[in-house]
């Protein structure tokens, strides 16, 4: 318990003092995607509502437990155009090598047309992402080490970027009150190959830290996630957006407030549990409203909604996430229990 403390409490120092990156400069951003309808459903970060969900490992590896051995889940979403990502997640436990989980991601953006200097049509070429990553986690007590592996691919035109990259969390589980904290790195690592005649860029790492808590007569589980934790001030105001007249007819310019700088740090979620076979999901991620809004409107840009439901060997979760006042994205997602199906052969 001394040993996974110790590295709890150097992770979280390492969060504060790691060093601002540029954004925008960042490379394989499909990487700060959610991959599955749970996670978006709750804001799209969170470190600590794991539950049995294996998808959860993307977010935080410290999540994998014994409740997702032996699941497979697959989630699948839409984004605008021709836009989709995949995602499929497997866990397993063995005696000799400990805890397991597997996954892969792909994202693909659809047929472009190509053209040359004079615009004269040459044929087509196709844009994709994708990821495989490999996780292992143990439990020291009410201590939860992981790390995942991954490697990062974006193919332009057959023309590949590739990176290696890896995640570390540790999770502390109160051993008789629902109450969890997480901690997570993400996406640190380096990328070995840039694109054809391109500059090597940054990986888009973050460090997060959250909590979820379920009152012990209430049928909700609150959580809290803040990110971002290497910068303070995140807040990107656009120089050339025209500002606001004051009585006088001068024109005043926005400036950033203390509050919203705090506040786009905060992603909160919340999941009403109204049986094993039944919940229902909501969350508020306060960056994406202040960055994906209108200036005429918000709508329902950074709130999610999801719900999840079970019959017999499966369960589907469903994810709604508001990205933009247009409309929002889908998120489906299909999992059960492989050991399920090895009994009943086995009977």
């Amino acid at each position: 318990m001394k040993t996974a403390a110790l590295i709890l409490c150097t992770l979280l120092g390492l969060a504060l003092t790691a060093q601002a990156q540029v954004g925008g400069q960042r490379g394989f951003p499909f990487l700060e995607l959610p991959a599955s309808a749970k996670q978006a459903a709750l804001g799209g970060v969170n470190v600590t509502a794991g539950g049995h969900d294996v998808n959860m490992v993307s977010a935080n590896p410290a999540l994998l437990n014994q409740e997702m051995d032996q699941q497979v889940s697959v989630s699948y979403v839409g984004y605008l155009a021709d836009i989709r990502q995949s995602h499929a997640a497997y866990a397993f436990n063995s005696n000799k090598l400990g805890r397991w989980a597997a996954s892969i991601n792909y994202l693909s953006y659809g047929d472009f047309v190509q053209r040359d200097a004079t615009g004269t049509e040459q044929g087509a070429f196709n844009v994709n992402d994708y990821t495989l990553a490999i996780t292992h986690a143990r439990e020291v007590e009410a201590f939860t080490i992981g790390a995942t592996a991954k490697v990062a691919v974006s193919s332009i035109a057959g023309n590949q970027a590739v990176g290696i990259l890896a995640d570390a969390g540790a999770v502390f589980k109160h051993p008789e009150k629902d109450f969890t904290v997480g901690l997570a790195f993400k996406n640190v690592g380096y990328q070995v190959k840039p694109f054809d005649s391109g500059e090597r860029q940054q990986m888009p790492w973050d460090a997060q830290l959250g909590i979820s808590y379920k009152p012990e007569h209430m049928p909700v589980r609150l959580s809290l996630t803040a990110h971002r934790l290497y910068q303070f001030d995140i807040v990107y105001l656009d120089p050339n957006a025209p500002g606001k007249l004051d009585e006088n007819g001068n024109e005043v310019k926005e400036e950033k407030q203390l509050g919203d700088k705090i506040a786009r740090h905060f992603v909160a979620g919340a999941e009403f549990v109204f049986s094993k076979n039944f919940q229902l999901r909501a969350g508020y991620n306060h960056l994406r409203r202040k960055e994906l809004r209108l200036d005429s409107k918000a709508g329902g840009a950074g709130f999610s909604l999801g719900a999840m439901l079970r019959v017999r060997s499966f369960e589907l979760n469903y994810g709604s996430a508001f990205f933009h006042p247009s409309g929002a994205t889908h998120y489906i997602t299909i999992a059960t229990n492989t050991g399920s199906f090895l009994k009943k052969k086995s009977s």
